[in-house]
């Protein structure tokens, strides 16, 4: 256990710190009952640590990245059969926070049980976040610690402007998902880039950040089905 937790369980005030954690919890549990009630389908919101984020529209590389990378790994999954791709309003809802990744996936073992008009799903077995300045913090440390904590196996964050993409894979220092982390396997601007959670997954860099080396990417998944 994190020694922040060791410490407030050796606490003699546990039981206090206790009774305001389950006040905080109770009133953010209103405030996320009333965010399902109020969110529209026309808008980006998430819900996070009590707050309704809601997201401004992105800049265009952020756009052509995010379209890039959805259609390789959405043409790689369908023919393969391999389960479900989301993207952007897909409403992810963990113990705490609800959240609509860039991009995400979920094996046939989880989204073999989705079904008709269902809006809130469970923890992905990969997400994409494609960075933009307003959102970059949260992407880079709620987000971040919020996805190891349920087990989402793996976490690309991707750069539209620098051209870069950095795979996070799942790790534990034990039994608990409180010693879930995420551990940076390679950050790369080149070569190929492949994925633990998604069997067999592998693409070129430059295929999200390049229209002409996706459509090549593209042609070769087709060809290998």
């Amino acid at each position: 256990m994190e020694s922040f937790l060791e410490e407030i369980v050796r606490s003699p005030r546990l039981t206090l710190y206790q009774r305001y954690i389950d006040a905080v919890l109770s009133e953010e549990q209103k405030k996320r009952e009333q965010f399902y009630e109020e969110i529209r389908e026309d808008q980006k919101a998430e819900f996070i640590n009590g707050e309704v984020i809601v997201h401004s529209p992105v800049k265009i590389e952020h756009n052509i990245a995010g379209k890039l990378f959805l259609e390789l790994l959405d043409m790689y999954v369908r023919i393969r059969g391999l389960g479900f791709v989301g993207y952007e309003k897909m409403l992810i809802s963990l113990t705490r926070n609800d959240y609509e990744p860039d991009i995400c996936f979920w094996k046939k073992e989880k989204s073999s049980a989705f079904t008709p008009g269902q809006m809130r799903f469970p923890a992905p077995d990969f997400i994409a976040e494609i960075l933009s300045p307003r959102a970059e913090k949260i992407d880079r440390s709620i987000k971040y610690d919020d996805y190891a904590a349920h087990g989402v196996g793996e976490y690309w964050i991707m750069d539209p402007v620098g051209e870069t993409i950095e795979k996070y894979v799942l790790k534990s220092r034990g039994g608990s998902p409180a010693y879930l982390y995420y551990e940076l396997s390679l950050k790369v601007r080149t070569g190929e880039i492949n994925s633990d959670a998604i069997d067999g997954f592998k693409i070129p860099v430059r295929a999200v950040f390049d229209e002409n080396e996706n459509l090549a990417a593209l042609r070769k998944i087709l060809s290998e089905s």
